[in-house]
């Protein structure tokens, strides 16, 4: 073996998924001691329908148990709670739409967790992210790029990760795609060979988000407005809401008028017509009003600039202003944009086409080509300075 695949102690996060499960298949196949570690992230309502750690650990050891490794349950409840929870929990109530996956690897997969395995000897930890790490040989760095398989790429969701975290991670699924990942499983016995992959945050699980989100945050419902300032309905409360969001509104049966339509047509809207469906466009938290357009391409979806906050650069300093491409939310595929101002505190984007529904709260993470060198939360967007009606002020997402 090379110094890279000479015989490490490596510690995986064991999630009970296939992923994580495959990941330390592979690195003891390569030869190196494999120590599982089970992550309890939330305790709140453990043992409810929606949210259960206990069916996960059992999976894990079940896991580790046919691999031969030894596994370890280790309890990061209370830095989840103070390090991403209250934060969630602070952006929701100031109008934004937090990404706590984003965090949660920040300050708990790869600094609690990190830490916990360092203490326990590890040379290297490793997860069943689909990301790729290698070592740039001309400037010694460690960068982040894409995992191989484009529908399943998590580097949306690692982008915070710095070069002391790096040199010690591994991500051995990201050279595969997700049919082959099953495959190993399946061909070498693993119990969760076929287990349907987890969807959604861990401490809401497939519970209904507004339900949730009531047990923590006040509803303060307010006017539900379009774009010619017409009241059309009620909302519950402004923090339970995104921008972009089409169900869930209760103004499914509105149907835009006659001077809205003419408005939308002279807007250059094409195919607007009184049945189309609304979306949420604006929060305005100083009238506590929900705004929402009919259409999905109105121009109060439509944002050609953006301007990003708590930015973190992978190679720990900020990239030279340059062509480049970003994702604003990660569904989507990557937008030609260009950076401009880059640091620490914040960085401006500007796109070549328009991109929609620009959300505040959520994640701008920029590219170059695979490589993926950071990003920061979306702080406001330009909406083509479209003003509130009767408010007389410009529409800022």
């Amino acid at each position: 073996m090379d110094k890279q695949h000479s015989k490490q102690r490596i510690v995986v996060g064991l999630s009970g998924g296939v992923d994580s499960a495959v990941t330390a298949h592979l690195l003891k196949q390569q030869g190196h001691e494999v120590i599982g570690i089970f992550m309890k992230n939330w305790e709140d309502d453990d043992d409810s329908e929606y949210c259960s750690s206990n069916i996960d650990f059992v999976d894990a050891a079940a896991v580790a148990d046919v691999l031969g490794i030894e596994i370890e349950h280790v309890n990061f409840a209370a830095d989840y709670k103070d390090r991403v929870f209250a934060e969630f929990l602070r952006e929701y109530q100031a109008g934004r739409t937090p990404n706590p996956e984003i965090l949660c690897n920040a300050e708990i997969k790869f600094k609690a967790f990190l830490d916990h395995a360092m203490r326990l000897g590890a040379e290297k930890i490793a997860t069943g992210h689909y990301a790729r790490v290698r070592q740039n040989p001309a400037t010694g760095l460690h960068e982040l790029l894409k995992g191989l398989d484009p529908a399943k790429d998590q580097s949306y969701f690692l982008h915070r990760l710095n070069q002391a975290q790096l040199s010690k991670t591994l991500f051995p699924v990201g050279e595969l795609h997700k049919t082959e990942v099953r495959r190993i499983a399946d061909e070498i016995g693993l119990p969760n060979a076929k287990k349907k992959d987890s969807t959604g945050i861990c401490f809401i699980g497939e519970r209904p988000f507004r339900d949730f989100l009531n047990r923590y945050i006040a509803n303060t419902p307010g006017p539900i407005k379009n774009d010619q300032g017409r009241i059309l309905g009620e909302h519950v409360g402004l923090s339970f809401y995104t921008l972009g969001q089409r169900q869930g509104l209760g103004i499914g049966g509105v149907k835009a008028k006659g001077a809205e339509l003419k408005a939308a047509q002279a807007r250059g809207q094409r195919g607007v017509g009184e049945h189309e469906p609304w979306f949420v466009a604006r929060k305005d938290m100083d009238s506590n009003t929900l705004w929402v357009v009919q259409g999905h391409d109105h121009p109060w979806l439509q944002s050609t600039t953006l301007s990003a906050q708590d930015c973190s650069w992978v190679a720990d300093s900020a990239p030279a202003a340059c062509a480049l491409a970003a994702k604003t939310r990660y569904r989507q595929q990557d937008a030609a944009c260009e950076l401009r101002g880059a640091a620490a505190d914040g960085c401006e984007l500007v796109f070549s086409e328009a991109q929609w529904a620009v959300t505040p709260g959520q994640s701008a993470v920029l590219y170059q080509g695979d490589v993926c060198l950071g990003g920061g939360v979306i702080a406001s967007s330009n909406v083509q300075n479209q003003r509130l009606p009767g408010a007389g002020k410009l529409l800022a997402a």
